[in-house]
């Protein structure tokens, strides 16, 4: 690549790569603190009003460190949001909206860390990584029989040699130093994943919307894009991309494969080495299982939604209406070209067009109109003064209060036919209402149980069994603690 090349691509990637821009703006050192510490996380999202009022909180302590402007955090966020840093996406699961990061922002964020922390790169794990890929990829595409069968034959020996040693007593461990070099740069690679996932998603995303595009500008060829989802096929899926990502994600997702990583994870905590490492490194080892699935569990229900929304686009003919608008454009482009050598966009056309305008309002203030709120109902007759009696009148007297006297009654003639041992022991309303049932349903229960409380004792150790009628003729039980008369009570 020439010296002019080079630079015209750096140029470029100026222009249009959003990592670059980040790491050129001025407001990087709010930016990176505040998109690590609430979205840094893999897969992580919050919702857009919860980050505005995190990052207001904190704001007031940032400007007494760093040079910034009076603005709020929804100003920030917007600004973030057109630099191409976060996404703003409808939630799932509410009615809401949330934030995410940018697989460009994720990129930034990994390189701001690296330049904070720097890591070995020339370690003897990184180097025993690299042969022993690189051998493998030499075997597995190796044509010839013999070299092939020659090389595992070699790696079959090798085996044995070593299964020779252990069961002779020799020890062949690893040394504590060279453990924890292999476990952090396994937790490099870890750290680099949930970028990859972004990255994934966002190729769908242009998958999605090259599929659209070819939709609108195809030709209906045998075989063509509208030929391929009307016979059912999913051409998100059935990508290169998407079968790569499916391959990984049935790995993921195979029991006995995850198993047998998360038995290898806890054995590797469980190791003397592993004392030695940092909170933070043990926590993202004991969640590097947790992350592999999450993440891919995110980027396959993004490809379900791209692949359904692309099948009901279809199926729904909604893209003959954009055809015919798309075709309409161009027609009136086309018209616009010869004109433009004898008339200006601005030259006055003659014509009057009325615009309409709307005022812009949230759909949540929106209220229907329902008109039968407004239906008072049918005019109401006066009804003719009845005649009613004293009893009619004491009936419903009953139905609103409790008859105190009848129930004082009735206990005074249960109290009157025992013998002053029993006095001493207390009448229970449960005995009260055996002798005399409740004629007020549970309204009579209530009366006994208040005149109790007022009159007589309470014993929070035992409990009777009340009964009573319901209004439905139906008899009803519960079970209340004991409350007893021991003698007359004086109204």
């Amino acid at each position: 690549m020439s010296s002019l090349v080079r630079a015209l691509a750096v140029q470029r990637l100026l222009r249009e790569d959003s990592t670059v821009r980040m790491l050129r703006m001025d407001t990087l050192p709010l930016l990176s603190g505040v998109l690590a510490e609430h979205l840094g996380a893999p897969n992580a999202k919050i919702p857009t009003q919860d980050l505005h009022e995190a990052v207001d909180a904190e704001l007031d302590s940032l400007r007494t460190h760093l040079d910034l402007s009076d603005r709020t955090a929804k100003a920030y966020c917007d600004d973030w949001r057109q630099a191409g840093l976060i996404l703003r996406r409808p939630a799932s699961d509410a009615r809401a909206e949330t934030y995410e990061l940018t697989p460009e922002a994720r990129h930034g964020l990994r390189i701001i860390e690296e330049l904070i922390a720097p890591l070995a790169s020339a370690t003897e794990s990184r180097l025993v990584s690299l042969t022993g890929a690189l051998h493998q990829l030499a075997i597995a595409t190796d044509p010839d029989v013999g070299s092939r069968l020659e090389a595992l034959q070699a790696e079959r020996d090798a085996l044995d040699e070593r299964i020779r040693r252990v069961q002779s007593g020799e020890t062949d461990v690893l040394d504590a130093r060279r453990a924890l070099e292999r476990v952090g740069d396994i937790l490099t690679q870890a750290a680099d994943l949930p970028t990859d996932f972004a990255r994934v998603r966002a190729r769908f995303e242009e998958l999605n919307h090259e599929l659209r595009v070819n939709i609108l500008t195809g030709d209906d060829l045998p075989g063509g894009v509208l030929d391929e989802v009307f016979r059912g096929v999913d051409l998100i899926e059935s990508s290169d991309e998407g079968q790569t990502f499916a391959a990984f994600s049935r790995l993921v997702r195979d029991p006995e494969v995850s198993e047998s990583f998360e038995a290898d994870l806890r054995a590797i905590l469980d190791r003397d080495f592993a004392r030695s490492l940092s909170p933070s490194s043990r926590t993202a080892l004991r969640g590097l299982v947790r992350t592999l699935k999450d993440g891919s569990r995110t980027v396959q229900d993004s490809l379900a939604e791209f692949a359904r929304g692309l099948r009901g686009y279809v199926l729904s003919l909604e893209y003959q209406q954009d055809r015919q608008l798309r075709l309409t454009l161009q027609d009136a482009l086309a018209a616009a070209v010869p004109a433009l050598a004898s008339t200006r966009p601005y030259h006055p056309s003659g014509l009057v067009l009325e615009m309409t305008g709307i005022q812009l309002a949230s759909v949540g203030e929106v209220a229907l109109h329902d008109p039968s709120e407004y239906d008072a109902g049918p005019v109401l007759d006066d009804a003719p003064v009845a005649v009613v009696d004293v009893e009619t009148l004491r009936a419903i007297a009953r139905q609103t209060e409790i008859d105190f006297a009848e129930l004082e009654d009735n206990i005074h003639a249960v109290l009157t036919g025992i013998t002053a041992e029993q006095l001493s022991a207390g009448v229970s309303v449960a005995e009260v209402l055996e002798a005399f049932p409740a004629s007020q349903g549970v309204a009579s229960v209530v009366g006994l149980l208040s005149l109790a409380a007022r009159h007589g004792t309470v014993d929070a150790g035992s409990t009777d069994l009340v009964s009573w009628d319901g209004e439905d003729g139906h008899p009803r039980h519960a079970r209340v603690v004991r409350h007893a008369f021991t003698g007359r009570i004086r109204s």
